[in-house]
This record gives structure tokens, C-alpha cells and sequence, in this order.
């Protein structure tokens, strides 16, 4: 049987495109913002454009604060694209601001790129790790991006006695004005800056790496 996926819909994001982008792959995907359906699937992903404070705040309207939390420690897998990438580290200056808390998945904070272009949009290359299994035979590809923001300091240090136990996060880098964080594996929680949805067959590949370990 096809795993089961729901694109989490809660206002923001690129719902019908990342929709059509898993069902490509062989997902059977549901579109909604029921936290039963999205707790029970086999994968979660939650989608993000827009501001930060926006989509945090959206994101909890709906319970997704807590579908994450309760998913992230059953061991099930969750995926987030764009600003649903950043909403999972732990905070936000964008705007200005400084009192915008993320999910705290991961430390850091999203910043400002230091360009004189921005929005950085378009194709762009990664550095994905040699550990990814989501860049798996896309490890050479460019990837689609829209976005001002990011996180470009990686601070997740090893927790005590847990060093040579557990496997650390791999992180992808990508660069525009800065290097900066293109995307993380960190067991069942998986997340990328760019979106996968809108780049061809490269992105088709990463969503279906993904969609094999459900």
C-alpha cells in the first residue's frame, strides 16, 4: 500500500503543489488541518511561506504545534518545507523582531540575508552531507528557492554521554550573500529551505528519498 501523507493545511503555503508533487511520487496524500488524520499518518509534511510570526501563529491555530510535538516523539516522521522549516528552530529576528519563538526542534535563529539582493530567489546549488538520504542521488542537483530569511549558524551541540550513541544531525548548506542552512535530517524530522515541490526532477527525487523511509 502507498504511505499515507498529510500536507498540513493551516492558511500558508504551497498546499496544492506539494499535494501533486507526493502523489507524483506514490504517496496517497490528504490535504487538512484535522490533528487526528494528521497524527495517525504514516508522514506529516508542514508547508510554509510567508513571515515567520504569521506562519507560527497559524501553525498553533491549529494544533500543529502539538501534532508535531507528539509525532516527533513517537518517532514519526514529519517533514517541513521553506518556513516550515523555520518555524522548527528556535526563534525569529525577522522584521525586526526578536520575541517570535519557533517550535525549538532545533536551536538558532532565522536572520536576515546579508545581501544586496534579496528575496534570494531562484535555482541554487547544495552542499548535502555525505550521510543524507534525502539528497541520495541528487547529491550534484540545484534546488528552488523563494526566501529573505534564514538560519545561518548550525548550534546543536551533543547532549552529555550521548556521543558515539546517536547519529548527529546532517545539515545541507547552501549560500547567498552567506552560506546558510538548505536543509536538516534529524531522524524522523526532516525540513528544507528550498522547495522540493517546485524543482523538477531533483525535487521529485528528494520527495520520493523521503517518502521511502515512511
Amino acid at each position: 500500500m502507498a504511505p499515507r501523507v498529510v500536507v498540513l493545511d493551516y492558511g500558508f503555503g504551497n498546499v496544492r503543489s506539494a499535494v501533486r508533487a507526493l502523489e507524483r511520487v506514490g504517496a496517497d496524500v490528504e490535504l487538512t488541518a484535522d490533528r487526528a488524520a494528521a497524527e495517525a499518518a504514516d508522514g506529516l509534511v508542514v508547508p510554509g511561506v510567508g513571515a515567520f510570526a504569521a506562519v507560527i501563529a497559524g501553525l498553533r491555530a491549529v494544533g500543529g504545534d502539538r501534532v508535531v510535538e507528539r509525532r516527533l516523539s513517537g518517532g514519526r516522521p514529519v517533514l517541513g518545507i521553506c518556513v516550515g522549516l523555520q518555524v522548527m528552530f528556535a526563534g525569529s529576528h525577522e522584521h525586526g523582531r526578536d520575541d517570535v519563538e519557533g517550535l525549538g526542534e532545533w536551536p538558532g535563529t532565522v536572520e536576515l540575508l546579508p545581501s544586496a539582493i534579496v528575496p534570494h530567489m531562484g535555482w541554487n546549488t547544495v552542499e548535502p552531507p555525505e550521510d543524507t538520504t534525502l539528497f541520495t542521488g541528487v547529491e550534484h542537483e540545484r534546488f528552488y528557492f523563494v526566501h529573505s530569511f534564514a538560519v545561518q549558524r548550525w548550534e546543536f551541540p551533543a547532549a552529555p554521554g550521548e556521543s558515539g550513541r546517536l547519529a548527529p544531525p546532517a545539515v545541507t548548506w547552501s549560500e547567498h550573500g552567506t552560506r546558510f542552512v538548505a536543509a536538516v535530517e534529524n531522524g524522523p524530522l526532516a525540513a528544507t529551505q528550498f522547495h522540493p515541490e517546485k524543482s523538477g526532477d531533483a525535487g521529485a527525487t528528494l520527495l520520493r528519498n523521503w517518502v521511502k523511509i515512511l
